[in-house]
């Protein structure tokens, strides 16, 4: 179990990508979750390692982590904080609902997502690396204590 005294920072699909001002948003977090698509070349391990000197970070792989140093991140993640049951997938329909959980951390869409479905938090940070369309550019803060589990969808001041 992983007990963070501070907010948890949640990022997904840098591909190849980890702007300034993402830093900046993620410093002071007591962990940091990265949710796939850290990128394809083989120095975007990198990203991983510079998030890792703000706080200690984990990742699960996203569908163009394809590089061979992406091969030892697992598909999906369960951990718990405080308490709370937290699972991280990729895809979200690769989620099985089975899975017992209180919240579905999940990327891929590149779509905020911050949501209580049947008592399960489904959160999606968006995407903080290259624009997709119109879509912003955003990462995410997770609370998991005493008080609750909520989240909050943070705009890149770009």
């Amino acid at each position: 179990m992983i007990t963070p005294e501070w907010p948890i920072g949640i990022i997904s699909d840098t591909h190849g990508l980890l702007r300034p001002e993402a830093l900046t948003l993620l410093e002071g977090c007591g962990l940091i979750l990265h949710l796939g698509d850290v990128g394809s070349r083989d120095q975007d391990a990198a990203i991983l390692e510079r998030l890792a000197a703000l706080a200690p970070t984990l990742a699960v792989r996203g569908n163009i982590d394809t590089a061979p140093w992406a091969e030892t991140l697992p598909m999906t993640r369960d951990l718990t904080v405080n308490g709370w049951r937290l699972h991280l997938v990729h895809i979200l329909a690769e989620f099985d609902p089975a899975t017992p959980c209180d919240a579905v951390l999940h990327g891929h869409s590149h779509k905020p997502r911050n949501e209580w479905q049947d008592d399960r938090l489904l959160f999606n940070p968006g995407a903080a690396g290259k624009r997709r369309f119109r879509l912003p550019i955003t990462l995410g803060k997770l609370w998991a204590d005493a008080r609750g589990l909520r989240g909050a969808i943070l705009h890149l001041p770009l």
